[in-house]
């Protein structure tokens, strides 16, 4: 059963990879590019960076203009859960285009430590690795942010 849901999961992962890299070329005239990191559980600073991307969308003139995306490893991945009181912010902003990125490595931590995978945003698209897709953004000219 174990087998069975890991190789779910790893399809599952697969499939939302190339769904998050696709995502990137949505806004090809995008003016400014950054990548916001949450690896705080902290819910002070959840409302932070959903904050931070918020305020980037508006200054920029809108999401044609900004590209943002947020990654979340770590503690930090716990803004990513479903049942996450930060859902309807989510919804919102992935409405003004910014992309949210949960880690794959710390889902299987996770899921080893709770013995079921967490239930993730469907508004997140889960990456190998958290800290591997900031250097990639970064590696493509995105600014990181770190609120």
């Amino acid at each position: 059963m174990i087998k069975l849901l890991q190789s779910f999961l790893l399809v599952m992962l697969t499939s939302i990879v190339f769904q998050t890299y696709a995502a990137q070329d949505d806004k090809p005239f995008a003016e400014h590019k950054v990548v916001l990191q949450i690896s705080d559980a902290d819910p002070t600073k959840q409302t932070l960076v959903l904050n931070v991307a918020n305020n980037l969308v508006k200054a920029y003139g809108g999401p044609d203009k900004v590209d943002v995306e947020i990654v979340a490893f770590g503690p930090g991945l716990r803004l990513m859960f479903d049942d996450n009181g930060n859902k309807g912010r989510i919804k919102g902003l992935t409405d003004n285009g910014v992309r949210f990125a949960a880690c794959g490595n710390t889902i299987k931590k996770m899921t080893s430590k709770l013995g079921h995978p967490p239930k993730i945003n469907s508004q997140a698209s889960v990456v190998p690795a958290g800290a591997a897709r900031i250097i990639e953004l970064v590696e493509q000219d995105y600014i990181l942010i770190k609120p």
